[in-house]
């Protein structure tokens, strides 16, 4: 039986798994028989015995997006007309123009999916940044033992006097 996750196993192997439970044979015997976890047979058992139903639940979860394609090509043109725009902006604008509610996260992946960015400015080279080491010296490594000052370590300064 080969399963996959997020997927139901058939109608057909839970039938037979009711059955053979049904017939007699103990849930801990079936499970290996049939290649499915104790779990699984306990579980159908369970949902019959307080809902009479032997069905697998129906599959759950996905929610359709709160924005249509001709939603998500206005906020498309609105953002590339309005670069500088905040994601609470585009909330506001949703809200007014297509009487949307999003949340800062639905906004954010709609600009994602749309492939857009709130980048605020053009791409540029990296300044020049200053050697910190000696050339040669090993990255990441002091020079010496005496390299930080020892005035300045907490461990070694005094203790103030109690009051």
């Amino acid at each position: 039986m080969g399963w996959r996750r997020g997927q139901s196993y058939s109608q057909d192997l839970r039938a037979r798994v009711l059955a053979a439970v049904d017939g007699g044979m103990a849930a801990r015997t079936a499970a290996p028989l049939f290649r499915v976890s104790v779990s699984y047979i306990y579980k159908p058992l369970i949902r019959r015995r307080r809902t009479g139903e032997v069905n697998a639940n129906p599959r759950r979860g996905h929610r359709p997006r709160k924005l249509s394609p001709a939603q998500e090509h206005a906020l498309e043109a609105h953002i590339e007309a309005h670069p500088d725009l905040t994601l609470a902006a585009l909330r506001v604008w949703l809200l007014a123009q297509h009487g949307v509610r999003l949340s800062n996260g639905a906004v954010w992946s709609a600009v994602a999916r749309l492939r857009l960015s709130f980048k605020k400015r053009p791409y540029a080279r990296a300044n020049k940044t200053a050697r910190m080491s000696r050339r040669g010296a090993a990255p990441g490594r002091r020079r010496s033992p005496m390299s930080i000052p020892t005035s300045s370590s907490s461990s070694t300064r005094p203790v103030p006097a109690p009051r």
